[in-house]
């Protein structure tokens, strides 16, 4: 059975795990290089497959104040691990006491004695300890010492380029979001709770799901063809859609969210969790001289929409 929870140190009968150790931020196709070396020990092993990561990013707690730069919430992270059927989620506050961990004391305390993994998988620029001062080589070294194999797994690059985290927050940036799929190996999904707003797009016939992109990475603003998943609660399945992401210069407000509209749906989705899957960029926010401009403008680009979903090609992947 899948387990996926905040770690508190493993369960009984999870000791003597395989690990993939790394921040994960969008489960890219280099993430997934590791996952799957790590699951191919594991298979060998007869171990379970986990993961290793960290809460919040060691980004986050190093500079609080810096740009949102997460590619995915730990929501939407442990989503997309689950779907890759790692079987537990070892997710570590990452807080002073374990920044100021040595590398050797990470080894120890974490992954020998805390977890007691029996062999980690790691990308070759893995840094750890404190100051990001243990390499690859320091941790194959404390594997030998402390009785856990290590398996170091180069870095991928595709057609798009090197496949890094912030190649894909170039892309996104740039309101690439093929190209960021390509190298994500799914559609760039925002996750999280639909929060109740002004009700101006119901107003304007066009009733959209808001959610928050705080603390995340924002794509170029503007209007996207997506494709929902709708998480929880009576609706949940599949919908096409369009989506709105930015500060709202119509209304004059500036806090950056996300608002969607779900094709042919009718319903009540507040306090439910969605996917939403950013599939190709449609054009850049704008203000409008009137309410109507602006609802022509949602015609068009909600038929733009459906008829870029309808025609899409199948990415060479499961979105």
């Amino acid at each position: 059975m899948q387990t996926f929870t905040t770690w508190t140190g493993p369960a009984e009968g999870e000791r003597g795990a395989v690990a993939a150790i790394g921040n994960f931020d969008g489960v890219h196709l280099g993430h997934r290089v590791v996952i799957d070396a790590a699951r191919t020990e594991a298979r060998k092993r007869n171990a379970p497959l986990s993961a290793l990561t960290f809460e919040p990013h060691p980004r986050e707690f190093f500079a609080p104040d810096a740009a949102p730069f997460r590619l995915m919430n730990a929501e939407a992270r442990a989503n997309r691990l689950a779907k890759l059927q790692v079987d537990h989620l070892y997710q570590l506050p990452f807080d002073a006491k374990l920044a100021a961990l040595t590398p050797e004391a990470f080894a120890r305390q974490v992954i020998a004695d805390g977890l007691g993994l029996s062999h980690v998988v790691v990308g070759a620029d893995f840094c750890f300890g404190k100051g990001r001062t243990g390499h690859v080589g320091d941790l194959e070294r404390f594997g030998a010492e402390m009785g856990f194999g290590v398996s170091v797994v180069e870095l991928l690059s595709n057609q798009v380029g090197e496949v890094s985290s912030t190649a894909i927050r170039e892309a996104l940036t740039d309101g690439r979001p093929r190209d960021a799929a390509e190298m994500l190996g799914h559609w760039h999904r925002i996750e999280g709770e639909v929060l109740h707003g002004d009700a101006r797009g119901r107003a304007l016939g066009y009733p959209t799901a808001n959610m928050s992109i705080h603390a995340l990475h924002r794509p170029r603003f503007g209007v996207y063809a997506v494709r929902v998943d709708v998480l929880s609660g009576p609706y949940a399945g599949s919908y096409d859609g369009a989506a709105s992401i930015g500060v709202r210069p119509m209304f004059g407000e500036n806090v950056p969210n996300c608002e969607t509209f779900l094709f042919d749906f009718d319903g009540d989705l507040y306090g439910t969790h969605l996917s939403v899957a950013l599939v190709a960029f449609l054009r850049d926010e704008m203000r409008f001289d009137s309410l109507n401009a602006l609802v022509d403008q949602m015609d068009r680009d909600c038929a733009r929409a459906r008829d870029i979903l309808a025609d899409a090609p199948p990415l060479p992947f499961r979105p």
